[in-house]
């Protein structure tokens, strides 16, 4: 790393002179960017790989199909393969970064809906960095979209490669974020949809705490409950983290406590916010449940899909039968690799966050096709399958990974848009 010297910092610009940074400041600027390429580059190379080639995959399924070009663009139609990530709910992101908030409770009658659908059930933070970054650079909202999307996955990355070094080792960090890019549900991480910037702003949050830097922990989670509700989970590892700081007295009391304060402050603030704005402080529940029909039931709905899909069966809610199957599948891997990653004795903390991910998704009447897509946060239960994957040689890793790279543009790309409702 380069160093400042005396003579750097004597240096002053004269009249007319290049108001640039100082040669040692610039230096120092360069050996620290060359690090972090070192540090993060076979991570991020190995995630945007295996990302390209599921992507690519996906792609040339939309084109194979074609069906696409039957449906409408707000429901997984459009004029090219790539306007289909745009849809659903990048459909609503984009609008509300258009055309902000309106919230309201519209009552039907006559329909397994109660309310009509309002844009005030999807947070504000993804739309508003598109907003801005259509702004700054001329792309409208889909390409602005789409530009966060993508760049909050590599951060993600980067993210959940530096976690699983601390826990583990570089090798199987660097396996962890691959594993990120081929996941079940992966294909939510370049469309239009705010999956990827949670898991970034979420895995970073989750760093903080283990490197004991409270306000970053603090703000983090603050700004990841802007942007998505199961921002809860780390909420309440947070919690955890900061209570069992206090409990041992290693890093005094303001920092701790200063955290599990500001945390819950973006989620529960912006649920306040909607309640006001209706006229009904529970006006963003009563949204969810009767305009979404998404609402916690204690994993009565899960319990009826596992039925339904068991005994060859589609008499459920939001029945779709392969997205479905996927989803089962996945689920039941799920105390496989809970076991797994319990016995690697992660931080307590992270064994809350996964566990109450996973109690949310599986406890809550939803689209149980899009389990896949919900689970992408639980990014600790990568970790165990990175530390089985690193035993293996250069070529062997590169079959695996190249096979699911493949595989994952069908399974968690064309399924989850084409085959079920994202």
């Amino acid at each position: 790393m380069g160093v400042i010297t005396d003579a750097d910092v004597e240096a002053r610009p004269q009249a007319g002179a290049s108001t640039g940074p100082a040669p040692g400041r610039a230096a120092a600027l360069r050996a620290r960017g060359a690090r972090a390429a070192r540090e993060y580059g076979p991570a991020l190379g190995l995630y945007g790989a295996v990302k390209l080639i599921g992507f690519a995959v996906f792609m040339w399924l939309l084109e194979w199909s074609g069906e696409y070009l039957t449906k409408d663009h707000r429901f997984g139609g459009g004029t090219h393969p790539w306007d289909v990530l745009g849809g659903w709910d990048g459909w609503w992101y984009q609008q509300v970064a258009q055309n902000g908030y309106h919230p309201h409770l519209t009552p039907l009658v006559g329909q397994i809906w109660s309310y009509q659908q309002d844009s005030s059930a999807f947070f504000p933070l993804y739309p508003g960095l598109i907003r801005i970054v259509s702004a700054g650079t001329g792309l409208g909202s889909y390409g602005a979209g789409m530009l966060v999307s993508v760049l909050a996955s590599f951060a993600a990355a980067a993210g959940i490669y530096a976690l699983t070094a601390r826990l583990t080792d570089r090798r199987a960090g660097v396996i962890a974020a691959a594993v990120w890019g081929v996941f079940p549900g992966s294909g939510a991480e370049w469309a239009v949809y705010s999956d990827s910037l949670f898991v970034a702003l979420a895995v970073w949050a989750c760093w903080f705490v283990l490197d004991r830097s409270w306000a970053a922990a603090g703000a983090t989670t603050f700004i990841a409950g802007l942007n998505r509700p199961t921002a809860a989970a780390l909420v309440a590892a947070v919690g955890v983290a900061a209570l069992i700081a206090l409990y041992r007295r290693r890093d005094g009391v303001l920092g701790p406590l200063a955290a599990a304060a500001v945390a819950p402050v973006g989620l529960f603030g912006y649920i306040a916010w909607v309640g006001w704005q209706m006229g009904d402080l529970s006006g963003y529940f009563k949204l969810q449940r009767g305009a979404w029909l998404h609402f916690f039931d204690a994993g009565a709905h899960t319990r009826d899909v596992f039925e339904g899909v068991l005994l060859g069966h589609n008499g459920y809610l939001f029945a779709y039968p392969t997205e479905d199957l996927i989803g089962i599948l996945l689920v039941i891997t799920l105390p496989i690799l809970l076991t797994l990653l319990i016995r690697l004795r992660p931080p307590a903390f992270l064994v809350v966050y996964t566990v109450v991910t996973v109690v949310l998704v599986l406890g809550s009447q939803q689209i149980f096709g899009n389990t896949s897509r919900y689970l992408l946060p639980a990014f600790p239960l990568f970790v165990p399958i990175a530390v089985a994957l690193r035993r293996l040689s250069r070529p062997s890793l590169a079959v695996v990974l190249g096979t699911a790279a493949v595989a994952s543009g069908w399974y968690a790309g064309y399924v989850l848009f084409e085959l079920g409702i994202p």
